[in-house]
């Protein structure tokens, strides 16, 4: 057997196989003696049909299998040995007529080559970490919530302004049956708020649906649809006011300072501010982190230059799917996948550069505390070890998952390498702004 390399360019490469009859003739022999010991064919007993009958049924087949084990053994050992990084799996070039029984058999295996390139993290071009802050309007509603959320209701005997109604929305014909609790000032207009007022608890009237409610979210959720089905709404509703509620804000003293954190902690409301300011601010670490990531990579992908096999990766992807595509599909796929490859070339390059790779050990101790995270979700606050190393061992025997967890605690590594060595500028910002200026939304 002789395997050779032969360089095209610096990017695409062949690998030539040649095969002696000597490599496989004894492997095919034994298998066409094994498939006569069972042959069943009319004519002849068990074990006794002729040889030549055999070969003439089952050798090509036989030796093409067994050949083609060879390859792919002898390529991938290949591979291995001579530490080729690859772009995409080697492509076959495909042979008419093979002479089965040739004194040699040469095969030739098309390879696109990862190319050489240098990965500069600190770029000149400074990538905006955004901090967001929680601002005064963001910090007074969720003071307002929580005085809310600790407060009591004090029962009304009628509808009215202020008040919180507990109603039942009816309408046979349009199968509309729901239960919402709604703000009285949710609701649009001087005819309708003056038909509420009007009702006694338990008393129902019709109600156009056009035009209810001051916010299609609120109809949304009133009718039980999503807010593209409103257009789709009957005429009317029946509605029904079962409970009128006015809600008594908790007072902020040092009782609900005391429920709401560790007793003594928080002893004033400046402080209690400050502790809903920092809870909030948590919430957008998450948000403003994956747009890091996302804008380094942006920026390493536009400022790291390097070329790609193309014409090789097309026809790559032309032959690898479940069903063959054409040239100018594979082309749009490539056009497509070709920013994904060049960051995982990229992220490949700095994870082995800085000695980023991600041991079992830590991906176990990161899946445990993912799981201790999830239990104290449901009360569970100190699991035994015994406890996560069971639950940490079946998540392992599941491939899919045990990639998604380790892509995770990469992207974590890869954040914190970023933070540490990439060119950042800290622009503090509060939410609304963030994403105006993040996704030019609003």
């Amino acid at each position: 057997m002789q395997v050779i390399k032969t360089d095209i360019d610096a990017l695409n490469a062949s690998i030539q196989i040649t095969l002696k009859q000597d490599d496989f003739a004894d492997k095919v022999s034994s298998i066409l003696k094994d498939y006569r010991k069972n042959a069943n064919i009319p004519g002849f007993r068990k074990g006794h049909v002729p040889m030549g009958m055999i070969k003439k049924q089952y050798e090509t087949a036989v030796t093409a299998d067994e050949v083609n084990k060879l390859l792919q053994e002898n390529l991938n050992k290949f591979i291995q040995e001579e530490k080729l990084e690859l772009l995409g799996n080697p492509l076959p070039k495909m042979q008419e007529d093979i002479d089965w029984k040739a004194d040699s058999l040469a095969f030739e295996f098309e390879i696109g080559l990862a190319p050489e390139f240098e990965v500069k993290v600190k770029g000149k071009k400074a990538v905006t970490h955004y901090a967001i802050e929680a601002d005064k309007k963001m910090i007074d509603e969720q003071l307002g919530y929580i005085q809310k959320q600790y407060g009591k209701l004090e029962a009304q005997q009628q509808a009215d302004k202020g008040l919180e109604l507990s109603l039942t929305l009816k309408n046979e014909e349009a199968a509309i049956d729901t239960s919402p609790t709604l703000n009285f000032d949710d609701f649009k207009g001087k005819k309708n708020t003056e038909a509420l007022k009007a009702l006694a608890l338990g008393e129902s009237a019709s109600f156009k649906t056009k035009s209810l409610f001051k916010e299609d979210s609120v109809a949304a959720r009133a009718f039980g649809v999503t807010q593209d089905q409103l257009a789709d709404l009957p005429a009317e509703v029946n509605i029904t006011i079962n409970e009128a509620n006015k809600r008594i804000l908790a007072d902020l003293d040092q009782e609900l300072f005391d429920k709401l954190y560790e007793a003594g902690t928080v002893t004033t409301v400046t402080e209690l501010k400050e502790k809903i300011k920092e809870g909030i601010e948590k919430q957008f670490v998450q948000q403003s982190d994956q747009k890091l990531l996302n804008d380094i990579t942006e920026s390493l992908i536009d400022n790291t230059k390097f070329d790609l096999p193309k014409e090789f990766l097309v026809r790559w992807l032309q032959n690898t799917g479940e069903q063959p595509l054409s040239e100018e599909e594979a082309a749009a796929e490539y056009e497509k996948s070709e920013k994904g490859i060049r960051y995982q070339l990229i992220e490949g390059k700095i994870i082995k550069s800085h000695e980023l790779q991600i041991q079992f050990d830590e991906l176990k101790d990161f899946a445990k505390e993912m799981i201790k995270q999830q239990m104290a979700q449901y009360g569970q606050l100190s699991p035994e070890d015994k406890e996560l190393d069971d639950i940490a061992a079946r998540i392992f025997s599941n491939q899919e998952e045990t990639k998604r967890l380790s892509d995770q605690l990469m992207s974590q590594k890869l954040l914190a390498f970023y933070k540490e060595n990439a060119n950042l500028k800290t622009k503090k910002v509060n939410y609304e702004a963030f994403v105006k200026e993040a996704y030019g939304t609003s």
